[in-house]
């Protein structure tokens, strides 16, 4: 096994990798900006090195930064954890140049499925159904007007080399089409610095769901399906398993497919194929090449830990569990805390958590690395932890939530807890009767 691992990450993805790579009895490696100094990765790993400023920029996307932290640690391998530099094809090429191990896929894959027009050729041609749209990016205004009349309004614009919502625009009109269209591009250009956008169809009453894989030279397994359909402008708030809308058939033939498109194109590592899915049918939407923020619903029903996994195929290129070995019991959610006042438009909510306690309890688990006296700065994301529970059934699993969240305590800052309190309880939550647009449709709160 590796000895010694370098987080290129920070907050409560790096305090996971953390944990895991101490019950693997690997040394570890935490890298911080400036005001992370005080932070709990810091604090937990073996070693820590300062990379620069509070801009990302400076720090947590600065790739001379980390090699130097790299060479001066000597870390055999680096876990990106998600956001970040997790997907990007170039880092991984230049640890690949220098025979450091990236924990994830190689920088050609990364690439290869990080291009959503891309990823989209290779899942139909492996057989995963996708969304009708255009065939690659879209640079002409007319030509994309005809092609949106083709498919038929509405219609969905897309960084081709983005997530997030980031470069998204919902066209209802024809009259609305050019305006959204420039402001695609604009956006993508500013986040992604691509402001290549493609067009597709653009579903009414969507879930998303996705399918959680593992895969090694010797075999790919499926880890069952999440259900992430509680969004607020694309950003995940609740996710579950299994999903309450699929029937085995829909899910047996889903797992099939993904199986087989992510064998074929050879993927080694942890990764997540997701999917939107209406009248029971589902189409491909992307390939995350990294582990999500939602895998510990996996986990609780599970009970595999995915990210010792994923440390254990970087290192052998094989998965050691069979498809077998995975059976679901259960129903489990998470639900995301953010530092956010819902109730003002989801205003970010910085400042020093004067009081701080945790739920626990009966299948009760606390992904963080907040702490009584913890600064929530205003430069990253803005989620702090997550609370994941599980329970017999769905029922079970949401009075546990429920319970759960009336134990957690964080003052001096504002939080999305009231939030989740009200959508738990929400009569169309607790029938599984919503999609992505909930959110962005009723006023909840």
């Amino acid at each position: 096994m590796f000895k010694k691992i370098l987080i290129a990450n920070r907050g409560e993805i790096a305090v996971r990798v953390i944990r895991a790579c101490k019950e693997w009895g690997i040394a570890t490696v935490a890298v911080h900006s400036d005001v992370d100094r005080e932070s709990m990765h810091v604090r937990m790993a073996d070693e820590s090195v300062c990379i620069g400023s509070h801009q990302p920029s400076n720090s947590y996307l600065n790739v001379p930064a980390l090699m130097s932290a790299i060479e001066l640690t000597k870390a055999e391998a680096v876990h990106p954890g998600y956001g970040f530099l997790s997907e990007n094809a170039n880092f991984a090429r230049v640890l690949e140049e220098n025979k450091i191990k990236f924990i994830g896929a190689s920088s050609k894959l990364i690439k290869m499925m990080g291009d959503k027009i891309q990823a989209k050729k290779i899942a139909k041609e492996y057989g995963l159904p996708v969304i009708e749209g255009s065939e690659g990016g879209v640079t002409n205004v007319k030509e994309a007007k005809e092609l949106c009349k083709k498919i038929g309004f509405p219609i969905l614009i897309k960084a081709s080399g983005g997530g997030g919502g980031k470069g998204m625009k919902i066209v209802h009109k024809e009259e609305e089409f050019e305006i959204s269209f420039s402001a695609a591009k604009s956006e993508a250009k500013k986040y992604f610095g691509n402001d290549e956008v493609y067009i597709e169809k653009f579903f009414q009453n969507p879930r998303h769901i996705e399918v959680q894989v593992l895969s090694g030279k010797n075999r790919t397994i499926h880890l069952h399906e999440r259900d992430c359909s509680v969004q607020r402008r694309h950003q995940k708030l609740i996710e579950e398993t299994p999903s309450p809308v699929l029937t085995d058939k829909i899910r047996n033939d889903l797992f099939e497919k993904t199986v087989n498109m992510v064998s074929k194109i050879g993927y080694e590592g942890a990764g997540t194929v997701e999917f939107i899915y209406e009248d029971e049918k589902f189409y491909f939407l992307e390939m995350n090449t990294r582990i999500q923020v939602e895998h510990p619903v996996t986990e609780m029903v599970t009970g595999i830990d995915i990210i010792k996994e994923q440390i254990s195929i970087a290192f052998t290129g094989e998965t050691a569990l069979k498809q077998s070995d995975i059976v679901p019991r259960g129903h489990a959610i998470e639900c995301r805390i953010n530092a956010e006042d819902a109730s003002k438009n989801f205003q970010a909510s910085p400042g020093t958590i004067s009081m701080c306690h945790q739920p626990s309890g009966f299948r009760t688990r606390v992904d963080g690395a907040i702490f009584q006296g913890y600064k929530v700065t205003p430069y990253y994301d803005s989620m702090i932890c997550k609370v994941i529970v599980q329970g017999r059934n769905r029922t079970e699993a949401i009075q546990r939530m429920n319970r759960s969240l009336d134990e957690f305590v964080i003052e001096g800052i504002t939080t999305t807890i009231p939030l989740h309190k009200i959508l738990l309880n929400h009569k169309k939550f607790i029938n599984s009767d919503f999609n992505v647009s909930w959110l962005d449709n009723e006023k909840v709160i």
